[in-house]
């Protein structure tokens, strides 16, 4: 599926590593929202983008945004990294693969692994419609963090 700017946002629900579902779609609407789509926990660009959003999560949080975390991680890989890291927002496991597939963030095929995240970041306005979409094909691809800014700015 590709989204495309102002489009509905879908909504969807996952686990988050506490044992509970988190109901995203129902953020939708009420405040912007941002999810930041990632392949796995642990390797080193995705450690280097949740660490750059905890040092710099007063500006993030001054913004008035919820933000969450999505991989194909288990619930428990990211309950762990999202510790570990001091990260203060939820990471959510999409291990079935349905939601990264229906925002158009999986790779079919990563160097042999079937159905891994891309690295994709979206914003979604107070509208519930997508405000900014960034979906990278190289997982080795830090996210624009000027241009996400940019754009949550104007969605708020």
């Amino acid at each position: 599926m590709t989204l495309k700017l102002g489009d509905p946002a879908p909504k969807f629900s996952l686990p988050s590593g506490r044992g509970e579902v988190v109901d995203v779609g129902a953020c939708f609407g009420d405040t912007p929202v941002v999810l930041l789509f990632f392949p796995f926990a642990y390797t080193p660009v995705c450690t280097a983008e949740f660490c750059q959003f905890r040092d710099e999560w007063q500006q993030w949080g001054s913004l008035g945004c919820k933000v969450f975390g999505i991989s194909i991680d288990s619930m428990f890989v990211t309950e762990k990294f999202r510790a570990d890291l001091s990260i203060p927002f939820p990471l959510l496991s999409d291990f079935n693969k349905t939601v990264s597939a229906a925002w158009g963030a999986l790779h079919e095929d990563l160097m042999g692994l079937k159905g891994v995240s891309k690295r994709a970041t979206f914003v979604i306005d107070r509208t519930g419609k997508i405000a900014y979409a960034a979906v990278q094909e190289s997982p080795g691809e830090q996210i624009d963090f000027e241009a996400l800014r940019a754009a949550l700015h104007a969605a708020t």
